[in-house]
């Protein structure tokens, strides 16, 4: 497969969960994956928007779901969403992981939360 400007198929996911929302004990609704460099962020409707701040502090253009059973790749500066390929493993949070997530951080009324 061509290299694709963006994706480095060798880079580790940085953890199984949100790298700041960990540090900071907050929590998150689903996971991103920086394709880029392997950070572990949260989406855009997580209260923290990590995933979204990363890459205006890196300008990594690419996330990939860090979802089980979902492969798709988004594109920051397009808006647009793609295939792409297989990324460094684990390819998704581990199953048993509740989401939203961290199990014990998130409030009752999580919903009330959320973008």
């Amino acid at each position: 497969m061509a290299e694709i400007e963006g994706i480095d198929v060798t880079a580790a996911p940085s953890g199984t969960g949100c790298a700041e929302c960990l540090a900071a004990e907050g929590w998150w609704v689903h996971l991103r994956r920086c394709a880029q460099c392997g950070h572990i962020g949260c989406c855009d409707s997580s209260p923290a928007q990590h995933a979204t701040a990363h890459y205006k502090a890196t300008g990594h253009p690419l996330i990939r779901s860090f979802e089980p059973g979902e492969d798709w790749f988004y594109s920051f500066e397009t808006g647009e969403a793609y295939d792409g390929p297989a990324l460094a493993p684990p390819e998704h949070r581990p199953d048993t992981q509740p989401v939203p997530g961290p199990e014990g951080r998130v409030p009752d009324d999580w919903q009330t939360h959320i973008h």
